[in-house]
């Protein structure tokens, strides 16, 4: 049975909605999941997982868009890894109202790239929450991507 890592920021819910639902699926998908909260996370977790998934939102207070104050120190220990034969997928919330529009998710993407894992589906950014049929099948879709890639 394959197992899946999940690791989520989230100040308002959404991206932790978010999670909830890429976990759902998995698990409906047969796949052994962990779901955790970024400040009760380390990165090495990752190592035990056969998917890796990070959920999270983009911080903006009028400047550029920023990692979540709580991923700092994960980011950084996230990039020292060595998770080659590993697949991983990032998504995250943000607004469209801000030019760098859930940019976390491009950060968390180059991360992982460093750590030698293939990224098994396309990024996904949500705006603020995930409201529609669409979001919902989105979010589907980037979970079957993730246990296709390990099967």
């Amino acid at each position: 049975m394959a197992s899946a890592q999940i690791v989520y920021a989230s100040m308002t819910g959404n991206t932790q909605e978010m999670a909830e639902t890429i976990e759902d699926t998995l698990i409906d998908l047969g796949v052994d999941t962990t779901l955790t909260e970024m400040t009760q996370a380390v990165a090495s977790d990752f190592e035990q997982a056969d998917i890796c998934i990070i959920a999270a939102y983009t911080y903006s207070d009028g400047g550029p868009g920023l990692l979540p104050d709580e991923a700092d120190g994960f980011f950084e220990d996230l990039e020292e890894l060595d998770l080659s034969g590993k697949v991983y997928g990032v998504c995250g919330s943000g607004d469209t109202f801000y030019d760098d529009f859930a940019v976390a998710v491009d950060m968390f993407d180059k991360a992982f790239a460093k750590t030698g894992a293939k990224r098994a589906t396309d990024l996904l950014k949500i705006n603020l929450a995930p409201e529609t049929d669409e979001d919902f099948d989105k979010l589907d879709k980037f979970a079957q991507d993730l246990v296709s890639a390990v099967q």
